[in-house]
């Protein structure tokens, strides 16, 4: 059952993955369509995979209203997996392999996945989680090779299309459901920036993450090649890029940043691209004039949530003077910007952004307190997301993010956002990464600290840091101390992971 109702597209046809797939492998049969390391499928190759595969899930009974889970890095076969569920016209949950074994069987049970494949790497895990039955994901092929491939099956817009879990590292995982309307209106989004049949597009980022799906199903779906990587590595995806020629890549802004940072990167010719996306984290507007100065090709920025609603982009060649923005609302996108009591705010103040668009999830799986938490309601009763992020909308529209509500620092009273500090510490050129959190204190409540990641060759202390940014900063704002550290930790889609810097300051 959908929760929240997303505006109607006039004139709307649903696009198919499985029918997509099966016409690409008629139309341009010897076209690659997935490379990954030494291996290639062409369209013809993929098509007749996908197909067996969804034959054999359809020989088990799989079908509309079913889910297969996976549990596995990226691999060519995790690629034809994902597309031969859709195909069958059964539901895909790729689970996160970094979150715990206890929050993977939550997972598995919410989900209610008959059957598990799993990467030889998370073999011993997948066994421990309780699915009614774990296949091994190297050995799909002959799996199926004893059925006969089927014809994608007819879907619906609302037939769901994925579950896609947040990592439970506290709490109770939560699954994002999404239809075929929401993936069939997000890549009619994408086509939008100009992506199309004749690219190549690379993936770096897990299967399981909307980052990834974000490039690789529009590809897929467009007929494009699309060029997977099993781990990121810089030199690694500088050497490829520079091999085949991509035309178009999806990464996020940490790998941007080791890019850049890469001695090696000006060696490589990057001429065959045209774009580059950016998504999961806003890019620092110091980052994005590196990458417009050096690498070939525009730089689109996308702000958005799994969930929907919230949905902007950020043309960098177009607009130059809003590199410090996540861009302008997408078109169909309607965004607010909201008080701590859910009063609308008037254009300009900071607040809580909330969306609504085209696409918006259906429903949080199996947990309606926590859907009906992300709800707020206009005049008009129209349903709008609420993204937990701070912000504001400016006179020409674009949009300014602060930082998440729940990490905003409250210190005597006033509110300090850490992307402001943050801001202050990154025009250090000695500063190669930062982030910062709110630390408890007697005379203020919360303090903000910041935590340093210094230049290759860069001398200065933490001394030197701290006075340095705040001689830029209110005096409200100031830093109450820096602390230089040798890495930030991050998850595997590069988001500093601001809970575990501050766990060792707020025991529980």
């Amino acid at each position: 059952m959908s929760v929240f109702t997303p505006p109607a597209v006039e004139n709307e046809q649903l696009l198919s993955l499985g029918a997509a797939i099966v016409a690409h492998a008629r139309a341009v049969p010897d076209k690659p369509a997935v490379i990954m390391g030494d291996q290639s499928l062409s369209w013809a190759e993929f098509g007749a995979m996908v197909a067996q595969v969804a034959g054999r899930l359809r020989d088990d009974g799989i079908g509309r209203g079913d889910c297969v889970a996976s549990l596995a890095e990226n691999s060519v076969e995790h690629v034809v997996l994902y597309c031969a569920v859709v195909a069958a016209g059964a539901c895909i949950v790729p689970l996160p392999f970094s979150a715990t074994p206890d929050a993977l069987t939550r997972m598995v049970q919410d989900s209610g996945a008959r059957l598990l494949f799993a990467s030889p790497a998370q073999a011993e895990v997948a066994k421990s989680l309780g699915a009614p039955q774990v296949l091994d994901l190297a050995d799909l092929a002959a799996w199926a090779a004893s059925s006969a491939p089927a014809a994608p099956a007819k879907v619906r817009p609302d037939d769901l299309f994925n579950i896609i879990y947040s990592s439970g590292t506290t709490g109770l995982p939560k699954g994002i459901l999404h239809d075929h309307r929401f993936r069939s209106r997000q890549l009619q989004r994408i086509t939008r920036f100009g992506l199309g049949a004749d690219d190549r597009l690379v993936i770096s980022t897990p299967i399981y993450s909307n980052t990834t799906l974000f490039g690789m199903l529009p590809a897929l779906t467009l007929g494009a090649t699309l060029i997977v990587m099993g781990k990121f590595d810089t030199l690694e995806f500088l050497r490829l890029s520079a091999a085949l020629r991509p035309t178009q890549a999806v990464l996020v802004p940490v790998q941007y940043m080791r890019l850049m940072a890469e001695p090696r990167f000006d060696d490589f010719d990057l001429s065959s691209y045209r774009c580059k996306f950016s998504t999961s984290a806003p890019l620092p507007a110091p980052l994005i004039a590196q990458i417009m100065a050096r690498w070939p090709g525009n730089l689109i920025e996308v702000y958005g949530m799994t969930e929907g609603g919230i949905s902007t982009a950020l043309n960098c060649e177009a607009f130059p003077a809003k590199w410090d923005t996540v861009g302008r609302p997408g078109e169909g996108v309607d965004m607010r910007v909201i008080d701590a009591e859910g009063r609308e705010l008037p254009q300009g103040d900071y607040g809580e952004l909330v969306g609504r668009a085209p696409s918006m999830m259906r429903a949080y799986h199996n947990l309606p307190a926590a859907t009906a938490e992300m709800i707020w309601r206009d005049a008009q009763g129209r349903d709008f997301i609420r993204s937990g992020d701070m912000g504001r909308i400016d006179e020409d529209g674009f949009v300014h993010l602060m930082d998440r509500k729940k990490d905003m620092i409250i210190s005597g009273g006033f509110n300090i956002y850490a992307a402001d500090l943050e801001a202050a510490l990154r025009q250090n050129p000695d500063v190669a990464d930062t982030a910062v959190i709110a630390i408890p204190s007697a005379d203020w409540g919360e303090t903000p600290l910041g935590f340093v990641v210094l230049r290759a060759g860069a001398t200065s202390s933490a001394a030197d840091i701290l006075a340095a940014a705040n001689a830029r900063l209110g005096k409200t704002q100031r830093l109450s101390q820096v602390v230089l550290r040798d890495a930030l930790p991050r998850s595997e889609i590069g988001k500093v992971l601001k809970k575990d810097l501050r766990a060792p300051y707020w025991p529980d």
